[in-house]
């Protein structure tokens, strides 16, 4: 029995059961002969854990933000694709070669500095300081630092069929694979996937950042909060892929690729809230 207290007496001992009550109480009798009707505390339930499919049926969806946002999103887009950007062709034919170099029989026969050089290139989508990455790499030399590269990039892309691609990266964001090249982590894994598949990725390389991340730009652009990474329940892996899925959703149609689309968003983030006589005098 949880710790009973005679109301009277304010003594807790020799306090005995007499019967249980309906509703799940009982009536409690001390020894001065007073008795009363005892509950045990309410214990709140932990959360528990939920599953892969309850967590993504509960990640935000385009339907919702809200309508008037939405139209607001839509004139932005409508001045912004008014003047489309020349296209830098050199993007292309980059990707393209790393799809090659990528691809199930290029990852293994490749020049390991091919992989280094494409940690440390801005073309299509620029990673930011690679410091941590490149020191492993001297410090490990090529052989064994493109061992480890090509396994990373292996596991990312073509690993266990049951493990969804969502884990499988946050098994590399979170060092549950040994064998996981140290400095290759988010911006880079998420280069690779822009790489590989230029339809389904847009070029927002981090999930939060200070400067403006997929998080950042839901929020500031559509006005959704999406869940913050340390979040009991969710992985940066899921959230990467998912917040990427729902920002490509909004984004909608009417894009060149999807570095055209990630331009907008990240033009868009900061005119969201201009005035708009304040838009057109800089229009």
């Amino acid at each position: 029995m949880a710790l009973a207290m005679c109301p009277l007496c304010s003594d807790d001992e020799d306090i005995e059961a007499v019967r249980p009550l309906d509703g799940g109480g009982r009536l409690v009798r001390h020894r001065c002969g007073f008795a009363w009707e005892h509950r045990d505390p309410v214990v709140p339930e932990r959360n528990p854990l939920r599953s892969f499919d309850e967590l993504k049926s509960r990640f935000p969806k385009a339907e919702d933000v809200d309508p008037g946002q939405l139209e607001r999103v839509a004139r932005l887009k409508e001045r912004y694709l008014a003047v489309r950007p020349d296209l830098d062709p050199d993007v292309a034919a980059y990707w393209a070669k790393y799809q090659k170099i990528f691809s199930p029989d290029g990852l293994w026969t490749c020049d390991p500095r091919v992989l280094k050089d494409f940690a440390n290139s801005e073309v299509g989508a620029h990673p930011g300081n690679q410091a941590t990455f490149n020191t492993a790499w001297n410090g490990m030399g090529d052989a064994a630092a493109g061992k480890a590269t090509r396994e990373t990039v292996e596991y990312l892309l073509r690993g266990p069929e049951d493990v969804p691609l969502e884990d499988r990266l946050e098994h590399l964001l979170s060092g549950v694979r040994p064998f996981a090249m140290t400095g290759f982590k988010e911006s880079l894994l998420t280069r690779v996937l822009c790489v590989m598949y230029p339809d389904r990725f847009l070029t927002i390389l981090k999930y939060t950042t200070v400067a403006g991340g997929k998080r950042e730009i839901a929020r500031m652009v559509y006005g959704l909060e999406l869940p913050a990474p340390e979040s009991v329940n969710w992985t940066l892996g899921r959230l990467i892929l998912w917040s990427n899925n729902l920002l490509l959703d909004l984004a909608g149609e009417g894009f060149a690729n999807r570095q055209h689309a990630a331009a907008f968003l990240w033009w868009a983030k900061d005119r969201i809230r201009e005035r708009p006589e304040a838009r057109s005098d800089r229009q």
